[in-house]
């Protein structure tokens, strides 16, 4: 993060008034409400990847969108850059993506241990809140990591860290708050209410017949507090929940319909702002619905319905609901392979066919509100169409259609026993378009080893898939859900990446087990200026790279797929980098180099070999910096084909999913934003100097 001065607030005040007074003329700024909403924080969690917002075609749909508050909280996430409170000091940041000198490594900003065994959980997600919309506060912002181990006097089954950011004066980061929540374990992911001030979760007691419940918690700021001496807090009842004094919390126990509790080890708690309501799942299928959790008097709903049973006849777990404003639906899959439709008001579900004949549905639907289009993602669709065996797939659906019909993207093939299929994630082509039209990238080959695949989406149906590179060696290993980072206000344009990690066998540059990979997507724009070295991804899913400024043309130009090869867009020159790949051989001496053999260099810079020859003893030579400039090294030529377009992370069993951050506008931070996660196993958790499952935060300065 950085420092700012008085000016800079200024002119980031004056540029976001003239936002939303540009909205207010297109009927987007439309109530009081959402006026109120403008001066709220802005939470972070899971399940805002899943109720999404393509930009509103007109004002009636933008009049029909803007009365969610999630779709005012993705425009600031999208929209408005954060300043650090200026009373901060301002160090040099940390790159995700990589750093002069490492040849495409990435490392964080800080790693904590939650204790031996602890994560977040595969297909999980920690929470972050950041309590002003512009501007970034070390005390205030905090991170919430669920640990997934029993609460205990020793150990937290819940943590927050404030002091968060690379700015920010004294230890960064410091425990905000630890608590043992009445020695149960979280197996989900946490949410934050809109105000910040209270956390959500379902949890289960410990042991093979676990009681389940929805927890809320109010916390409060702790000097003694810490991952191993926790704060024990015990439930008082819900109706005292309300007026009960900061740190305390209250259980709602999860019953089905004859009262009997039942756990829940795999649905997140999606909560509905706007009508004050977490929706949860849990096992054998009930759903159910908690109503008065941030404002009320907290208490599960009896009536109307509820709790439903989705799937009586073949009961299984759920995983997490989504709840869609617009049709007032609720979408929810089970580990039976199939997606329901639950009425919110009378409890009435209808029923998908199965779609998922492997793992289970076990990630949550991606529902745009804008087009209402539901993408489900199923590690088997049951065929033999991939070469005689089944295919792993992303299904969309209308969501208000229904859920009887839908179509079906191929991504890799299954087996009979596949790794889950986690959830993509659309780039910001897809979320700034007016009609739907983008990307979509998964990590899928369920059968095999994880591979990346674009889904290329246009007017809301999706296109014909390009198969990215593969990120793991090992036909065993799991993906992770896919997180996108878009960033307008890097030094040298915009650029945007997305993050995959895989569970072992990873093929990144800094992995050889479970490793988190980042890789550029970033999108060709008409009539863009664009600057030397500055990178996109094609329609071939292959790195093109600015070798002669200038501004590209009207339409994308055909590009260039030979290596080295040179594609003329308008005036803008570009440079084939090759396919996007997870990794590049490191440059050896007294070495025989191919023609077109590539290798990184230690500056992060991929090199191709022009003319092919012996390396040079000992070197490695003086490598050029810049786009197409040649570097002797023996009886080799090398030309600069831009910088690596990957980075990579070593996470022992692979990562949790990720969160981000908005990003920084200025300073020497300017362009940075921060990813959170936690490891899956253990490992040595750096800035704690303990060894454990590590909460991660990471920042992607100017993301170059």
């Amino acid at each position: 993060m950085t420092g700012t001065t008085a000016g800079q607030i200024l002119k980031n005040t004056v540029r976001f008034s003239a936002a939303l007074l540009g909205l207010a003329a297109f009927g987007w700024f439309l109530t009081g409400h959402a006026a109120e909403r403008a001066h709220q924080g802005l939470p972070t969690d899971w399940s805002h990847r899943h109720l999404i917002f393509s930009r509103p075609a007109s004002p009636e749909v933008a009049a029909r969108v803007a009365q969610d508050p999630r779709y005012w909280q993705q425009w600031y996430r999208q929209n408005v850059a954060r300043e650090l409170m200026p009373a901060s000091a301002e160090p040099a940041g940390m790159d995700l993506r990589r750093s002069p000198g490492t040849g495409g490594r990435a490392h964080g900003d800080w790693s904590e241990s939650l204790g031996s065994g602890a994560t977040v959980g595969a297909g999980n997600f920690p929470a972050k809140y950041s309590f002003q919309i512009a501007t970034a506060s070390c005390a205030n912002d905090y991170v919430v990591f669920a640990t997934n181990l029993t609460g205990a006097s020793n150990q937290a089954s819940i943590v927050a860290y404030n002091n968060l950011y690379s700015g920010c004066t004294g230890t960064v980061p410091q425990v905000y708050w630890a608590y043992n929540t009445n020695a149960g374990v979280i197996m989900t992911s946490p949410v934050i209410s809109g105000d910040g001030t209270q956390i959500a979760f379902a949890q289960t007691t410990s042991g093979p017949s676990g009681l389940g419940s929805v927890v809320l918690l109010k916390f409060a700021a702790s000097a003694t507090d810490s991952v191993t001496s926790p704060t024990t807090l015990s439930p008082v009842a819900g109706n005292a929940y309300r007026n009960c004094t900061a740190p305390c919390m209250t259980e709602i126990p999860l019953v089905d319909g004859s009262g009997t509790q039942l756990d829940d080890r795999t649905s997140s708690a999606f909560p509905d702002y706007t009508h004050d309501v977490l929706w949860v799942g849990g096992t054998v299928g009930w759903l159910h619905k908690i109503s008065g959790v941030f404002r009320g008097n907290p208490a599960e709903v009896t009536s109307g319905g509820f709790p439903v049973q989705v799937n009586p006849s073949n009961p299984t777990a759920l995983s997490g609901p989504v709840y869609d404003y617009t049709s007032t639906n609720v979408f929810v899959g089970d580990y039976g392979g199939f997606l329901y439709l639950v009425n919110s008001g009378t409890g009435t579900v209808a029923s998908s066919s199965q779609l998922d004949f492997g793992t289970g549905i076990v990630a949550s639907p991606i529902i745009d509100v804008t087009s209402e289009k539901i993408y489900v993602f199923a590690s088997s669709d049951g065929t033999t169409s991939c070469t005689g065996l089944p295919c792993s797939a992303v299904y969309e659906l209308s969501a208000t259609g229904g859920v009887t019909s839908s179509t079906k993207s191929i991504v890799g093939t299954s087996s009979l026993t596949p790794t889950p299929l986690y959830d993509g994630t659309f780039d910001s082509s897809y979320l700034n378009s007016v009609n739907a039209t983008g990307n979509m990238y998964v990590c899928g080959n369920t059968g095999g080893t994880p591979t990346l695949y674009q889904i290329p989406v246009s007017a809301g149906v999706m296109q014909t898939v390009v198969t990215g590179p593969a990120i793991s060696s090992s036909a065993t290993a799991g993906c992770s859900p896919v997180t996108d980072v878009a960033n307008p206000n890097a030094t040298n344009g915009a650029t945007e990446w997305f993050y995959a990690s895989t569970t072992a066998g990873g093929l990144g540059n800094n992995c050889t087990a479970g490793c988190l990979t980042s890789f550029k997507s970033q999108q060709w724009q008409p009539l863009t200026p664009y600057v030397r070295g500055q990178q996109v991804i094609d329609t071939n899913f292959e790195i093109q790279t600015v070798r002669t400024n200038g501004t590209s043309n009207t339409t994308p130009p055909t590009w260039n797929t030979t290596l080295g090869g040179t594609t003329n867009d308008s005036n803008v020159r570009w440079l084939n980098q090759g396919p996007q790949t997870a990794s590049h051989a490191a440059w050896q001496p007294l070495t025989l180099y191919g023609l077109n053999q590539i290798i990184i260099d230690s500056n992060g810079n991929i090199e191709l070999c022009v003319t092919p020859g012996l390396s040079e003893t000992p070197g490695p030579p003086n490598w050029a910096l810049g786009p197409n400039i040649k570097t002797t090294d023996g009886t080799i030529t090398w030309r600069n084909v831009g910088a690596a377009a990957t980075a990579s992370f070593a996470s022992t069993g692979g990562s949790s999913g990720i969160i981000i951050d908005n990003v920084v506008s200025s300073g020497t931070l300017a362009g940075g934003s921060q990813v959170y996660f936690t490891t899956q196993g253990n490992q040595t958790c750096a800035t704690s100097g303990g060894t454990g499952g590590c909460a991660v935060q990471a920042s992607q300065s100017a993301l170059q």
